[in-house]
């Protein structure tokens, strides 16, 4: 997705250990018209597909699933981080690690919104080692769920994630592949450009 490539080149700040920051407009403050073109090019490429449900996890995916599922009009479930007093103790749950956080967190989605048969399409805005994205899968086997696909607006291929996936046959849909981020020369390539 060229305009998603501009948006990061022009908008996002490299920071130590390999971490862009898109924070202005895709995971902290949200350019609305912009994630609604993010939702609009994550459908299309699942165009043709049935989905029940987009799955994602709280709190930087729920703006992108929303637009995706506004395209499929259907639900989104989001896994929780933590235990909260009004959630249902009936869950699905899967430890997660994450290197931005530095730890490991257990996610849960409640069993009433995730179920047998359903067509579930998993959704998020980073794609690094595959962490979240394997705890959603999980979840959505042991509800005996459908997986149509992954998709995730920013995926780092130098790291294993993306490949990990995709060699499991799973449909992976990455709107932009970052190949290379050079701190020093604070540069940023994509994986179709070497």
């Amino acid at each position: 997705m060229e305009e998603l490539r501009k948006k990061i080149l022009s908008e996002g700040k490299i920071c130590a250990n390999n971490i862009v920051k898109v924070d202005s407009f895709l995971n902290h403050q949200l350019d609305v018209g912009f994630m609604k073109k993010i939702g609009k090019e994550i459908a299309s490429r699942f165009k043709g597909e049935k989905i029940d449900k987009i799955l994602t996890i709280e709190s930087s995916g729920i703006a992108i699933a929303c637009y995706v599922a506004e395209e499929f009009n259907c639900r989104v479930v989001f896994a929780k981080k933590g235990k909260s007093l009004n959630q249902s103790k009936d869950c699905f749950e899967a430890n997660v690690y994450s290197y931005t956080r530095g730890g490991e967190y257990t996610i849960r989605v409640s069993k009433e919104f995730l179920h047998k048969g359903e067509n579930v399409l998993i959704v998020d805005d980073f794609l690094a080692n595959g962490a979240a994205i394997n705890g959603l899968m999980n979840m959505v086997n042991e509800a005996g769920a459908h997986l149509v696909g992954c998709s995730v607006v920013i995926e780092k291929g130098f790291q294993p994630g993306g490949d990990n996936l995709r060699a499991k046959g799973i449909k992976l849909e990455s709107l932009a592949i970052l190949d290379v981020i050079d701190e020093a020369n604070q540069t940023i390539t994509f994986k179709d450009e070497k």
